[in-house]
């Protein structure tokens, strides 16, 4: 039995995903290794931005505290959505093995806030390792029903494919039948004239 060949495009997206995540990582531990003032006066920057945007709908102003903890929670969804897509793309089975992105995103959560412990200024807080790993249950479940709609939708298209497949059978063999009906009337009349027989 011969193995079964991988698609160009499934390690096109294998590629593609798990560059991805590298490099959602990256940034991720590349943010902590920040010194304090520096993370500080890009919090100050993003802050003044976000809220000029609220403040053009009526919302806000949004604290640096806040602003920290969203971005927290915002890179660490976006990591959870990586690893998802990134497990998807390795294992058909991906809900079976939902604990796996799980464990790669509270890794990377506590080695995010060891990497804190050693820079200057910089503080780590148990709080953020429980926003980081909310950020990737989000991330992951986002994922999670995107794909389940993705796979629904394929599963649908199958069948209709199929199902247009079966009536054109059917109609050939409608058709056939009709065809062998009709032969057989031309080459052996069912009620001949009696006038032909006298």
């Amino acid at each position: 039995m011969e193995p079964q060949k991988t698609s160009l495009w499934l390690i096109a997206f294998r590629v593609i995903f798990t560059v991805a995540l590298i490099a959602c990582i990256v940034f991720i531990f590349r943010n902590s290794l920040q010194a304090g003032e520096l993370s500080s006066a890009r919090s100050q920057a993003v802050m003044q931005v976000l809220n000029q945007l609220l403040g053009r709908v009526g919302l806000g102003p949004l604290s640096q505290h806040t602003v920290r903890k969203l971005a927290h929670f915002a890179e660490f969804t976006m990591e959870g959505f990586l690893l998802m897509l990134c497990l998807r793309v390795y294992t058909r089975h991906f809900v079976r093995h939902m604990s796996w992105p799980l464990l790669g995103g509270m890794t990377t959560a506590l080695t995010d806030e060891t990497i804190q412990r050693f820079i200057p200024g910089r503080t780590s807080q148990v709080t953020d390792v429980w926003i980081d790993m909310a950020g990737v249950v989000f991330g992951l479940l986002v994922a999670l029903i995107l794909l389940l709609i993705l796979r629904a939708a394929g599963a649908f298209h199958r069948i209709k494919k199929e199902n247009r497949r079966l009536r054109a059978e059917r109609e050939e063999l409608l058709r056939q039948q009709r065809e062998d009906r009709l032969d057989a009337e031309t080459t052996h009349p069912r009620n001949p004239d009696r006038r032909e027989l006298l």
